[in-house]
């Protein structure tokens, strides 16, 4: 271990994982530790045994539920736009080699206590008994404007300047009604609150047209895709990417402590007596706890089922997105549903999670909006988890630290986060101009 590394990374969780690959993609001599004995850090998959372990203490589940090895529940799961980030950034590595991907069925938005189809395009518009019939005929309207426009296209602008127009002011442009920009805002362009009325419009536009360009991608119920066995294999296909450039990966190595010279810059990491030296340092909260600030927690509930969540057409895998003005909440919630479809459960049995950012301290109390939706429900698991965000400055301290996971069921944030510390890591922004057809032949199964 005494070598000298361009980077040291900390933790495998799937943050770490990805920049850990793209900068040993990118030339850079990366070595790579985890304090754990498993990939994954806080966004791991665990089999049955090991999440009886988590929250139960002991590694008895009941046989009932099947067999532990054909468990693989994510605790931090997220769904990936299939022309997101995260996509292009996995064919950019080429990583998509290592995992076979599923379209999720269904995305669905939550209405005055009822679960509808979330409507993305002028057609579905037209159908979706969200809306009534003249609210039906605006939508469409605005649906049409976001479908045609075209950022270097002057005239599909139909002269306004989304560089300076407000969302809300383009919103009101087509008089749609609260609940309508609740969906569109929540379900459609995946804002996490209501801040984004009073920005400029462009971001709002674009990441709408994200969401239906991904929907008509692979014609499947939903914009999102899913890695067969779950995201538990990102870290690990990750991994093996590193090894092919040269990375090196160690697992189990208690006590990984950052040493710094005099002035305060990261110069290594020690483990068990040895010492690795690096320039720069790339790790989660964990390993550097005073340079972080808890800046709230994330409450979720693990649901097992024997169905899929009522009133999603069955939909074998699904998100559901309960927005915060329908629930009177600060902050939206999220329910993820995959199944054996994805080879996370077995045969017959569906995994239900519902997060949110806590306002309260009794989870139990606080997600029961998005577990009423679920219907009955074979085992339920609480608990929260505290989120932190880095206080330090990069530039003095060499340290890149990142974010912890939101509430979120969709990679949009986790990637953003990834992206901006690759840039500060390398001084420069990441190429995502690829051809996404390459990730389709792992799609179509």
């Amino acid at each position: 271990m005494d070598e000298e590394y361009d980077v040291i990374v900390l933790g495998t969780g799937l943050k770490e994982c990805i920049l850990s690959g793209l900068l040993s993609v990118d030339g850079l001599k990366v070595l790579h530790m985890d304090k754990n004995d498993y990939y994954g850090g806080e966004s791991t998959s665990l089999n049955l045994n090991q999440l009886w372990k988590h929250f139960k203490g002991d590694d008895k589940p009941p046989e009932s539920l099947g067999a532990s090895k054909d468990f693989n529940v994510d605790m931090v799961p997220k769904f990936m736009m299939a022309n997101g980030a995260l996509v292009r950034v996995l064919i950019h590595t080429d990583v998509t080699k290592y995992l076979n991907f599923k379209v999720v069925d269904g995305s669905f938005v939550y209405n005055k206590g009822k679960v509808y189809k979330v409507p993305a395009t002028d057609v579905e518009a037209l159908k979706s008994p969200l809306m009534g019939l003249f609210e039906k005929r605006r939508a469409r309207k605005f649906f049409i404007y976001v479908q045609d426009f075209e950022e270097n296209d002057p005239k599909s602008q139909e002269g306004l300047d989304l560089h300076k127009v407000t969302a809300r002011e383009l919103i009101s442009k087509y008089g749609l009604e609260d609940d309508t920009i609740d969906f569109i805002g929540h379900a459609l362009a995946l804002h996490i609150d209501d801040k984004y009325l009073d920005e400029p419009a462009m971001d709002f536009v674009k990441k709408i047209k994200l969401y239906s360009e991904s929907l008509a991608r692979f014609s499947g119920g939903s914009p999102y895709i899913y890695p067969m066995y779950g995201l538990g294999e990102l870290p690990q296909a990750f991994a093996r990417l590193s090894a092919v450039y040269g990375g090196t990966y160690m697992l189990n190595k208690p006590d990984c402590k950052v040493e710094f010279d005099d002035s305060g810059k990261a110069i290594g990491v020690s483990s068990e007596g040895e010492t690795a030296k690096c320039k720069k340092v790339v790790c989660d909260p964990s390993y550097l706890p005073d340079k972080v600030n808890k800046v709230g927690k994330v409450a979720r509930a693990v649901c097992f089922m024997s169905h899929p969540i009522p009133e999603t057409n069955d939909s074998h895998s699904a998100q559901v997105i309960l927005p915060q003005k329908q629930l009177d909440r600060q902050s939206d919630m999220y329910l993820f549903c995959c199944s054996y479809a994805h080879n996370v459960a077995p045969k017959g049995k569906y995994i239900a999670l519902v997060t949110t950012e806590a306002e309260t301290d009794n989870p139990e109390e606080e997600l029961k909006p998005g577990i009423n939706l679920l219907g009955p429900v074979d085992e339920i698991f609480f608990d929260t988890y505290d989120r932190y965000v880095p206080t330090n400055n990069h530039e003095e301290d060499n340290c890149f630290i990142s974010t912890s996971y939101d509430a979120t069921t969709h990679f949009e944030s986790t990637v953003k986060d990834v992206l901006e510390l690759y840039s500060k890591i390398t001084g420069k922004a990441l190429d995502l101009s690829v051809d996404l057809s390459a990730a389709s032949a792992a799609t179509e199964q």
